[in-house]
């Protein structure tokens, strides 16, 4: 068994290229397009959320054909053609399925919060994504220490 050196780092003590600050970009920037990084992160979260809004408000809609069906059986044939008429395939806000609230903020919103923080990232940070992380990594980790290397 041979003793660790303790004062090396088999793998680079400094991020991969895609991870370094460009020469000249302050403190400011990198934390500007960090904090913009993170909103447009919660973004996609909150898509998410919206597809789960469409997907379960289409699986209630297929279940109300099920709850039709039995009211249908114990002889409630008013309130099952009340729900079948009134319910069953009624737009979620006017004029529109939830497909179409999809397809309407990921073609708006979604689309140019993407495109916005790509170009200012292009623009002021070379394409370099993840910067503040990155150097937020080299403060954070222990080098040397099995399972904070800097690179995979």
């Amino acid at each position: 068994m041979t003793e660790r050196d303790d004062s090396r780092e088999d793998l680079p003590a400094r991020p991969d290229p895609e991870h370094r600050r460009p020469p000249g970009l302050d403190d400011v920037t990198v934390d500007a397009l960090g904090r913009l990084s993170k909103a447009l992160e919660t973004i996609h979260r909150v898509r998410g959320h919206l597809y789960a809004f469409h997907q379960l408000t289409g699986t209630a809609d297929f279940e109300l054909d099920n709850a039709v069906r039995l009211l249908r059986q114990a002889g409630h044939d008013k309130w099952a053609d009340r729900i079948e008429r009134e319910l069953i395939g009624r737009n979620v806000l006017q004029g529109r399925w939830t497909f179409q609230i999809v397809e309407e903020y990921d073609d708006g919103y979604y689309a140019v919060f993407q495109e916005l923080e790509r170009q200012a990232r292009d623009e002021l940070a070379g394409g370099r994504r993840h910067l503040f992380e990155a150097e937020l990594k080299q403060q954070r980790r222990t080098p040397g220490e099995p399972g904070h290397e800097t690179t995979p």
